[in-house]
């Protein structure tokens, strides 16, 4: 867990150093939008994931703002047995603002012009309600206006940050991009997920084979 919150701290870094490009004159601090997609690691956003994003913006200084689908999520699991409940859905939006303590706003709502970086943070909920890509693979669909965020800030040029299993919606819909989850081999349960690299390249994206590599 070290391991990966350093790796998550570098891309903090990476997306901060680039917010001279985009930043206004008077305006310093960089302004990052943070899409989740619930509360819990089974059928949304990874807590730990977000957590720890918000604190390496917070400690650089950044101005956050998290934003969610004002969707349905594709069903509730219970966190402790890890299987579906017969829960009723949930709403992405309403669960999500769990970890922003309230102070959310509809994905709807999310304009790149309005900030300098996006982040989205890993968790199930990347590729259950954010994408159908747990239930159809490489012929996933991403959601509307996930798709539209991801498209704007790759066109306006503005850095992107993607934890986890979230590549996955960069590779959908922005053909030719380099992405990683880390190796494409399990090497013996290190990379529980690997598989997930081979679908890249048939969803249109490159699949960069990365390690772990610890930075204070």
């Amino acid at each position: 867990m070290a391991a990966l919150g350093a790796q998550r701290s570098r891309l903090i870094l990476r997306l901060l150093r680039a917010r001279a490009m985009h930043t206004s004159q008077g305006n310093p601090a960089a302004r990052v939008a943070v899409v989740l997609s619930g509360c819990g690691v089974y059928d949304g956003t990874e807590i730990h994931e977000a957590s720890a994003i918000l604190v390496h913006l917070s400690r650089a200084g950044a101005e956050v703002k998290m934003f969610a689908p004002d969707i349905p999520q594709m069903h509730v699991i219970d966190h402790s047995k890890g299987d579906a409940s017969q829960e009723s859905s949930r709403n992405v939006l309403v669960e999500s603002a769990r970890i922003a303590r309230g102070d959310i706003t509809a994905l709807s709502q999310l304009n790149s012009q309005d900030h300098d970086a996006v982040v989205f943070p890993g968790g199930f909920g990347a590729a259950k309600n954010l994408s159908s890509f747990a239930v159809d693979g490489e012929s996933c669909r991403v959601q509307a206006d996930v798709q539209r965020v991801l498209q704007e800030f790759r066109k306006a040029k503005k850095p992107i940050g993607l934890c986890c299993i979230a590549p996955v919606l960069a590779a959908k819909v922005i053909p030719g991009v380099e992405v990683t989850v880390g190796q494409e081999e399990e090497q013996g349960g290190k990379w529980p997920y690997a598989g997930t690299a081979k679908a890249i390249p048939a969803m249109g994206g490159k699949h960069c084979a990365k390690e772990v590599h610890i930075s204070f």
